[in-house]
C-alpha cells in the first residue's frame, strides 16, 4: 500500500537560510521514513506563488505544480511559523490557494479533496501556536481533508526574543517529540485506512449545478 506526504514549509526564509520550522518537520518525518511513506518538502517562499484565489493565477505563478503535488498525496502537512501569535503569510495564502481548489470534484463527484488526511507543524517564540494549528486544521478539514486525532505538533520558546526550535534544542523536549510522533502515526493510519476504504459516494456526491445556483 503506497502512500505519498508531502509538507508546505510556510517559512519566510528562502533556501538555504536555516528553518527552524524545518527543524521539526525533519524530526517528524523520521516516523515516515521508519514507515517507509515518502515524503516530499517543498519551502513555499522558493516559489513565486501569486495572491489568487483560483488555482492557476497565469504566467509565473508556481502553485498550479504545487497544487498537482497536493493532489497526488495521501497526506498534507501544513508547517508554519508564528509572527505575532499567527501563522505565516506564506501559510495563509498556501490555505487560500488550495481552498481555491476545494469546488473542484474527484471521479466519484466527492469534493477533491476526500480520503486525503492533513496535519500541522508549528514552531515560534512565544505563544500563538495551537490558534495557528486551529486556523490550519479547521480550513482544510472544511475544504474535505480529513483530521484525524492530534495531529499538530509545536515548540514555542519563552516570551520575548530568545532561542528558537535549534537553538534552544527543542528536539530535546518530550511533549513536542512525543506529538510529532503521534501525529506521524495517526496521520498514516488514516491514510492508509482511506486507500483500504475510501469516503463511499452516497451522500457526498455534490450537485455542481445546483451548487452554482445557490451561490
Amino acid at each position: 500500500m503506497r502512500l505519498k506526504a508531502l509538507v508546505l514549509n510556510c517559512t519566510l526564509k528562502k533556501s538555504p537560510e536555516t528553518s527552524n520550522t524545518e527543524a521539526l518537520i525533519n524530526e517528524t518525518l523520521k516516523f515516515f521514513d521508519k514507515e517507509g511513506v515518502p515524503t516530499e518538502v517543498l519551502r513555499l517562499a522558493d516559489y513565486n506563488i501569486a495572491h489568487a484565489m483560483k488555482v492557476d493565477a497565469g504566467e509565473g505563478d508556481d502553485w498550479p505544480k504545487i497544487h498537482r503535488k497536493v493532489l497526488d498525496a495521501d497526506i498534507l502537512i501544513v508547517a508554519t511559523p508564528i509572527w505575532m501569535g499567527e501563522k505565516s503569510s506564506y501559510a495563509t495564502k498556501a490555505i487560500e490557494r488550495i481552498y481555491a481548489g476545494s469546488s473542484d470534484t474527484n471521479d466519484k463527484g466527492q469534493y477533491i479533496y476526500y480520503n486525503k488526511v492533513a496535519g500541522a507543524i508549528v514552531t515560534g517564540n512565544e505563544d500563538g501556536a495551537k490558534d495557528s494549528a486551529k486556523s490550519i486544521l479547521y480550513g482544510l478539514g472544511h475544504m474535505g481533508f480529513t483530521i484525524p486525532p492530534n495531529v499538530d505538533t509545536y515548540w514555542v520558546g519563552q516570551a520575548g526574543p530568545g532561542p528558537s526550535f535549534i537553538e534552544a534544542e527543542g528536539q530535546k523536549n518530550s511533549f513536542t517529540m512525543q506529538h510529532a510522533k503521534i501525529m506521524a502515526y495517526n496521520l498514516i493510519h488514516f491514510a492508509r485506512m482511506f486507500k483500504q476504504k475510501p469516503i463511499p459516494s452516497e451522500g457526498t456526491v455534490i450537485d455542481q449545478d445546483k451548487q452554482n445556483v445557490d451561490k
